[in-house]
């Protein structure tokens, strides 16, 4: 029989051997890509290769920019800031500061856009349009000043409640407070975005003057299609749920079974829940794709019910065609122009300084194997930093 202390030395040398087996199947395996042994190129950068690379950069960059600019110089547009028409219209059609109106059409206006208080709560504004526009016309609307991009703001909805489910008061969605709840019941829509809802009106028609036929507009497929597909008719009993306090003046008296919003068809507020990055934007509420807009003049009416002096913003209406980058914005080409502007300046620069003070790659002239001396400023150094040098 063996005694304790080999049995003790015997377990002890197992172990031994179980634990460097184990460490050893720690190692990575011998491969490349596991021991960092992978194949790497790394360039020489110096003026006879760069110099090639910017000027492609310039000549790809300048088309795209120059294509872009011209597309959005193509587009034809009105803009309209009637924020102050319930201030300082009248009942008389009077012509429009000319700082709130911008236009952009083939051929100048010859008459300043008007308005007039049609009543206490519509504007009603009369513009010309100079020249035939034989592309689709949008009608958007333009606020500014409005901060959709906040992070609480953006986030203040109930998916769920989006989607048709009819979520209990007690189980929506935190980001929803303080528009969750009221009086025990759920809010729908919740939350800042729906309750924040622009709700001025467009007739879905201009109306012609002088024997100009009327253009109709219609507010169909204005959402985008994934947008479509998100909202679904909601399955709440219109006595468990009360509208957005700002919703107050649509529905005054709550939601009953006839005026209960199908916010699956309700494109317009579709539009507006998809919120914007920019405190400046513009937001789709007709168009038409199939008629021509002919030159004459014009007429449509705005309901006059979203304050926009309460955050220092502005609202306006905005008839313009598109572009294959969108409405008129010239912001892309000319980023893609500066852009190729700075590669052809920092081509030219390099090219100069190849010339004027050629340098050979590897030229060991430029070497310097002298050691560090003092340098000459009369002062004398300290011992340390001598030392250091």
């Amino acid at each position: 029989m063996l005694s304790s202390a080999e049995n003790t030395d015997r377990a002890y040398s197992a172990g031994s051997a179980s634990l460097s087996a184990a460490q050893k199947s720690k190692k990575p395996p011998n491969t490349a890509f596991r021991q960092q042994r992978l194949k790497a190129w790394q360039p020489i950068l110096s003026p006879q290769s760069i110099l090639p690379l910017l000027i492609l950069l310039s000549g790809a960059f300048a088309p795209i920019g120059i294509a872009l600019i011209i597309s959005a110089n193509n587009v034809q547009n009105l803009v309209i800031d009637y924020s102050q028409c319930g201030k300082h219209a009248t009942s008389e059609y009077t012509p429009i500061p000319e700082n709130l109106v911008s236009y952009h059409f083939r051929t100048s206006m010859s008459e300043q856009p008007k308005w007039r208080l049609h009543s206490k709560n519509e504007c009603e504004l009369e513009f010309e349009i100079p020249n035939d526009i034989s592309s689709s016309v949008y009608i958007y609307y333009k606020l500014t000043n409005f901060y959709q991009n906040h992070r609480k703001y953006v986030q203040s909805f109930d998916l769920d409640q989006l989607k048709g489910k009819a979520v209990a008061p007690d189980k929506l969605s935190d980001t929803c407070h303080p528009l969750s709840t009221k009086d025990g019941k759920a809010v729908y829509p919740c939350g800042l975005i729906a309750n924040s809802m622009f709700n001025d009106t467009f007739t879905p028609v201009l109306r012609g003057v002088n024997g100009v036929p009327d253009y109709e507009l219609s507010n169909r497929n204005i959402a985008w299609h994934t947008d479509r597909n998100r909202y679904k008719k909601t399955s709440y009993n219109p006595a468990d749920i009360v509208p957005p306090p700002a919703w107050h003046d649509r529905f005054p008296d709550g939601y009953n079974d006839t005026n209960l919003p199908d916010i699956s068809t309700w494109e317009e507020f579709q539009v507006w829940m998809r919120t914007a990055g920019l405190p400046r934007f513009y937001k789709l509420a007709l168009k038409n794709e199939r008629k021509h807009l002919l030159h004459g003049t014009y007429r449509i009416r705005i309901g006059l019910n979203y304050p926009v002096e309460i955050f220092g913003g502005t609202k306006s209406f905005v008839l313009t065609t598109n572009s294959i980058i969108g409405a008129r914005n010239m912001s892309l080409g000319v980023a893609y122009l500066v852009v190729a502007g700075i590669a052809l300046l920092f081509g030219i620069v390099f090219l100069a300084k190849l010339i004027i003070q050629p340098r050979k790659l590897g030229d060991h002239t430029y070497l310097n194997f002298e050691p560090h001396r003092e340098p000459s400023t009369g002062v004398p150094l300290a011992p340390q930093l001598r030392e250091m040098l």
